[in-house]
């Protein structure tokens, strides 16, 4: 999502399946790039184990899962609550064994990931909903698990995007996550320049 507003005014609106699916079929989607986000290129390009289980939540046209693909990865599940968005997404991939598409609730999903890449989802949410954002990629991770990706460095008057900063992020991950990678970006995406913070979180292990 960039700086213009890219949706109705979530004030008046719940953010549900029908809301998201509407903005898909007004094609009201200012937040997407076109392409797979230089940041999270860059970090692809770093991983080496190309059969490691990713996850994408919230995954919009997902240009992330299609390089993953061009890069040789085989084990990709990607999930979004929009039914339009999903059934162009499944004849798009249609017939690719490496990735697995999924119309659905993220905090009904069940299964294990090595890593969950964040990219415009967590955003995307009410912020009432954080802490069940946390609680629920912990609970997906396995147990070296990664959740890496984008969070928005700074506020907006009315979301979706919800914005907010790095130590109200802190705050909220630093019980179930170590800080591997957590800085301001240096290769945004043009008009993100000096917006947004990149991350790489591990999984703490709660006993």
């Amino acid at each position: 999502m960039d700086n213009n507003k890219c949706c109705t005014n979530s004030k008046e609106n719940k953010l549900d399946a029908d809301y998201w699916d509407d903005q898909y079929k007004a094609k009201k989607t200012g937040w997407d790039l076109g392409t797979v986000s230089p940041p999270i290129k860059s970090y692809f390009n770093t991983l080496k184990d190309k059969n490691i289980a990713i996850l994408i939540p919230g995954c919009g046209n997902t240009y992330e899962a299609e390089y993953l693909l061009v890069k040789g990865f085989t084990n990709i599940t990607i999930i979004d609550i929009a039914p339009t968005l999903v059934q162009e997404l499944k004849n798009k991939f249609d017939n690719n064994k490496s990735i697995k598409i999924i119309l659905g609730d993220f905090f009904l999903h069940n299964g294990k990931y090595d890593l969950i890449i964040e990219q415009t989802f967590f955003c995307a949410l009410s912020p009432h909903l954080r802490e069940n954002y946390v609680l629920k990629m912990h609970q997906l991770l396995s147990e070296q698990g990664v959740l890496a990706g984008l969070l928005f460095n700074r506020t907006f008057e009315i979301g979706p995007p919800f914005g907010g900063n790095k130590e109200e992020y802190r705050e909220l991950f630093k019980y179930y996550f170590e800080f591997l990678n957590f800085d301001q970006c240096y290769n945004s995406f043009g008009p993100r320049t000096d917006s947004e913070l990149f991350f790489e979180f591990k999984k703490r292990v709660i006993r």
